[in-house]
């Protein structure tokens, strides 16, 4: 297991890196991480308890990527997120598997909400932001002809790989066994 907190952790460093910079996490990073992890997972499986064993540690580390993909897909789908957050955080599950994928994912989650208020605070952006997330949450609620649009001038980016990277951390940390 220690390989696999390894590689998540480099991996969503990397792409904390790059997010920071470019605002986006490449396609190679998240999709190479998302298909090698059951590949190693299945080989390293059959190579320590046989070839059952490492398909079942495969379709765990698929499994662990839909499973963390999910709340980001969701939140992509309401234009919370970027492509690459949900892509990152799947290869990120499919490397820990389900139960600590998601484990980094609500380490990951809680790092954004402690970040992100101070973030708006001091751009003076918080009240307006708290607004467009509420607008956000009833919208569903409403009739399509009475929902209403989210303020733009409240509209603001937080790069979610910092956070994942955050997750993946402090994951390792509490798994790890040297």
């Amino acid at each position: 297991m220690q390989l696999f907190l390894v590689l998540a952790v480099a991996a969503s460093a990397v792409a904390a890196i790059i997010d920071w910079r470019t605002r986006e996490i490449p396609n190679w990073l998240s999709l190479g991480a998302l298909a090698i992890a059951p590949a190693l997972h299945i080989a390293l499986g059959a190579a320590r308890s046989g070839a059952w064993a490492g398909l079942q540690q495969g379709g765990w580390s698929v499994v662990g990527a839909l499973a963390c993909g999910l709340v980001p897909f969701a939140f992509w789908r309401s234009g919370a997120f970027g492509g690459g957050d949900v892509k990152m955080m799947a290869a990120v599950g499919a490397l820990l598997l389900p139960l600590d994928g998601i484990e980094a994912e609500l380490y990951a989650l809680i790092a954004c909400a402690l970040i992100a208020p101070a973030r708006l605070a001091w751009e003076g952006k918080l009240f307006k932001v708290l607004g467009n997330v509420l607008t956000l949450m009833l919208n569903p609620l409403r009739p399509a002809a009475k929902r209403k649009k989210i303020a733009p001038e409240a509209m603001t980016e937080l790069r979610f790989g910092p956070a994942i990277f955050a997750g993946a951390a402090l994951c390792a940390l509490v798994h790890w066994r040297g």
